[in-house]
């Protein structure tokens, strides 16, 4: 599990102040809180209902890009669809067992470049799949042999 109230820099171990978050985005934003390294300023935002806890890793430029893009391709494949709140949880259960990490550490906020580099390359792949749901009631990406079996 992360650290929510950092102290020191997961990236670089440099000293993190728990500041206004004006002062990295020009303006409040969110919570309006953040954590900051004085060293790297790697930086990572607070959560609106608790804003002494963070949301996850500080990040560099790199890692906040990472992201996004992770974000981008992990989106569309629940939002604005039927039962959205259900298919995002089973996202996460399906991509945190295919990345192999416990179910509670599968989160973007949470991951480091390389994690964030695993989900990308891991949800790119399905991007053109149909999500399905097996008897089970497991999530899976049908591939095109499956998807021609089924018409």
């Amino acid at each position: 599990m992360i650290n929510l109230y950092p102290q020191k820099c997961n990236l670089c171990g440099g000293p993190v102040i728990y500041t206004n978050n004006a002062a990295v985005y020009g303006r409040k934003y969110g919570s309006g809180r953040c954590y900051l390294c004085q060293n790297c300023g790697a930086r990572v935002g607070t959560h609106r209902r608790w804003p002494r806890q963070a949301l996850g890793v500080l990040a560099d430029a790199r890692m906040r890009k990472g992201k996004v893009m992770c974000h981008g391709l992990f989106d569309k494949l629940w939002k604005g669809k039927r039962k959205a709140s259900k298919k995002r949880a089973d996202l996460y259960g399906w991509l945190a067992e295919q990345m192999e990490i416990d179910i509670e550490d599968c989160h973007f906020g949470y991951f480091d470049l390389s994690q964030l580099r695993q989900a990308y390359k891991i949800l790119l792949a399905v991007q053109d799949k149909p999500m399905l749901y097996d008897e089970r009631g497991q999530l899976y990406f049908a591939d095109d042999q499956e998807r021609d079996n089924a018409d």
